[in-house]
């Protein structure tokens, strides 16, 4: 079936429902394959009924695939996770997250706008989740937003501390202190721009959250992922492939798909992830109503190629 999504006047965007990607896979179109984690592959606690099976298969045609994420953790920690849920790390050429984005140009700081940041940063981190390292990184973090020159937003759960701790604060108390960053017009570099993950069915706030907070006050803020095409120009480099070649699989309308839509490449949208509410899906693998996805793709303005309810066979 073949329903058709309004993008505006002038312009018709189709996508294809799929009830798995045997089809589309064994058609050998795409060289490479960019994958979501969260929400796709896995809930963060365990992998999805078929995906591990789902990427063998995928592997046996002969596809690259590159894992990209915008966790906050770096590249190596992600493959380490995957490894801890049972998936086969071998069947990826690597990853690319907004983690080890976030590093890489904190650490070289050759583009410009890295290089003019400073040193000194409010530090918003993890506790329950755990830990972001800034090992290797001339940076030093600080309580005092007036000692500040830039945020760094790798989490939504905690401040971080000189010593290297993290202090837990409420999402409310953190906001409170982005409103006196961005008084002092500091810019922010986000390390994950999701504004919600799945996690073991629930939903669960992201710095993508903060970020678009910090934006409205005024702030302005690096987004080191999706849905900026740095992360798929990573990816494809990654591959060794180009736009045309490529294929993103993902469950956010605003990150993953959008941001295919911005790279030029083409997209795989699955229902049952952080979007299954708001479509109405309630079990694992259940269809959503095609028309609903059409609404909500025309409210995210962001419009998939694919659409299918998991990231099955």
């Amino acid at each position: 079936m073949m329903p058709r999504c309004s993008v505006s006047s002038k312009e018709v965007q189709l996508f294809q429902s799929l009830n798995g990607l045997q089809q589309l896979a064994e058609t050998r179109r795409f060289k490479a394959w960019f994958l979501d984690q969260f929400g796709v592959l896995h809930d963060g606690k365990k992998p999805y009924p078929g995906a591990i099976s789902t990427l063998e298969k995928l592997a046996s045609t002969g596809s690259k695939m590159v894992i990209i994420s915008n966790s906050s953790r770096r590249a190596s920690t992600t493959i380490e996770k995957m490894k801890s849920l049972g998936f086969d790390p071998s069947l990826f050429m690597g990853a690319i997250t907004s983690g080890e984005l976030t590093h890489q140009y904190l650490q070289r700081k050759d583009d410009a706008w890295f290089a003019a940041l400073g040193r000194s940063c409010i530090h918003i981190t993890w506790s329950d989740r755990g830990l972001i390292s800034l090992e290797g990184l001339d940076v030093q973090v600080v309580e005092n937003v007036e000692e500040a020159e830039f945020v760094l937003a790798h989490g939504s759960e905690a401040l971080g501390h000189p010593s290297g701790a993290a202090i837990p604060m409420k999402l409310t108390d953190l906001e409170k202190i982005l409103e006196r960053c961005a008084a002092k017009r500091i810019p922010m570099v986000v390390a994950n721009p999701d504004f919600v993950t799945v996690e073991a069915r629930d939903l669960r706030v992201m710095p993508g959250t903060l970020a678009a907070k910090y934006e409205k006050l005024g702030g302005e803020v690096k987004w080191m992922g999706k849905p900026d095409k740095i992360i798929y120009e990573a990816a494809m480099a990654m591959a060794g492939v180009d736009a045309s070649d490529s294929i993103a699989v993902g469950d956010s309308l605003h990150h993953d798909i959008k941001g295919a839509n911005q790279a030029g490449i083409q997209s795989a949208f699955i229902t049952g992830g952080i979007h299954a509410t708001e479509l109405g899906v309630g079990n694992f693998g259940e269809t959503a109503d095609l028309s609903s996805v059409e609404v909500l793709a025309s409210k995210y303005n962001a419009y998939p190629s694919y659409v299918l309810p998991a990231f099955t066979w």
